[in-house]
């Protein structure tokens, strides 16, 4: 049946079956709606996809909270500069300040939107502590300048891979370079748990820190004190945080791990034919994935200029909504944002890739659950928005 055309084209729709709502309606059966047994079960899965030991991972409530515990866990403290990308969500530069450090942005390479290595190093100090890079949309930073890099001045390498799960640099796993990798479950995300995010670290230790950070500081135990096997006594060691998972989202991320791969090809089907469709239109389109990388297909995003198409790219946001299609905004650059500008003095001139590609972008559904029609629909609104 063909798809009726005045329905909505939600951007970013999770992929949710039946295996997921009835892993959830058997854990509220149960009674453990809190941290429990599939929360373990999530974390054992993702230890297993990312090819790391069990003990080294720790599930979360969020990457926003994944990458501020794992700042702290690195030895980030007060008065310390944190180096990260101009173009991220503005989670990346939070967790740092939260740390009490303050964020230094860095202009983002034309081609592949990530951090561009070449300027990092200028950007280092005496303060200097950690370096963030985003993997964004999917596409694999350049992981062995920024290691070379990090390892010359004795920095820490926090890897924020909310776009990236599935992402790999020269045969690794995204994630698996720094000290700590960083994921998101977010509802938009390649794997769903509603809000959720993860941290790997590079040792059962360091994991523990995280586990310790994340619960109110209190001891390893307290995260076993109500299971089946019995009552665990805790004790508060440091004043940490409320960050972990529940069961319910768990529930949700146990069965959407298990179609990881399955979701990764329709993804990179539906990006490649609008790679196919886009080709002579007057808008930039992304560059291909480099050899020897794997994308992760987490954002399709096109580049709406007026020099070129004579057209504004709010303007284009406006004419896809009208057309009933879902778009999306990934990113504003950090310095486009006033908060941002009045507490660090950042100007735009400065990151003046990421400014533009900040006044330009537009993402594009990139759903599995997207079915033929919705492609094809989607195809021929953006060509009808810009050729008229």
């Amino acid at each position: 049946m063909a798809e009726r055309q005045d329905n909505f084209i939600v951007f970013g729709a999770p992929d949710i079956q039946q295996a997921e709502i009835d892993e959830v309606v058997d854990s509220m059966a149960a009674g453990w709606l809190g941290t429990g047994p599939k929360v373990k079960r999530f974390e054992q899965d993702f230890a297993s996809y990312q090819g790391v030991p069990p003990d080294c991972v720790a599930a979360l409530n969020s990457c926003t909270a994944a990458l501020h515990v794992s700042l702290l866990a690195a030895g980030v403290q007060p008065g310390d500069e944190v180096i990260t990308t101009a173009m991220t969500f503005c989670a990346t530069a939070n967790a740092a300040i939260h740390a009490g450090a303050t964020p230094v942005i860095v202009d983002i390479d034309p081609a592949t939107l990530n951090i561009n290595p070449d300027l990092i190093e200028q950007s280092i100090t005496e303060r200097t502590r950690a370096i963030v890079p985003v993997h964004f949309a999917g596409r694999a930073c350049e992981m062995d300048a920024i290691m070379a890099i990090a390892d010359k001045h004795r920095l820490v390498v926090v890897e924020d891979c909310a776009h990236a799960i599935e992402t790999e640099y020269h045969g690794r796993k995204a994630g698996s370079f720094g000290a700590y990798g960083c994921f998101s479950f977010y509802a938009t995300k390649n794997v769903v748990t509603g809000e959720g995010g993860m941290v790997i670290a590079r040792s059962p230790d360091a994991t523990d820190r995280i586990r310790v950070l994340s619960l109110h500081g209190m001891s390893r135990d307290a995260w076993h004190r109500f299971s089946d096997t019995g009552y665990k006594h805790y004790q508060v060691v440091e004043a940490g945080f409320k960050y972990n998972m529940m069961d319910l989202q768990a529930a949700i991320g146990i069965h959407q791990l298990r179609r990881i791969e399955q979701s990764w090809l329709r993804r990179r089907d539906i990006w490649g034919q609008y790679q196919a469709a886009f080709q002579d239109l007057p808008i930039g389109i992304p560059t291909e994935p480099a050899e020897n990388t794997r994308h992760a297909y987490h954002l399709y995003t096109i580049t709406v200029d007026s020099k070129d198409c004579g057209m504004s790219r709010d303007e284009f946001l406006e004419q896809m909504t009208r057309a009933k299609i879902g778009v999306g905004v990934h990113y504003l650059s950090l310095a486009q944002h006033p908060y941002y500008v009045e507490r660090f003095g950042w100007k735009t001139s400065a990151y003046p890739v990421a400014n533009q590609f900040g006044l330009t972008t537009v993402s594009l559904p990139l759903s599995p659950k997207l079915s033929t029609d919705n492609v094809r629909r989607i195809i021929a609104s953006v060509r009808k928005a810009i050729l008229g």
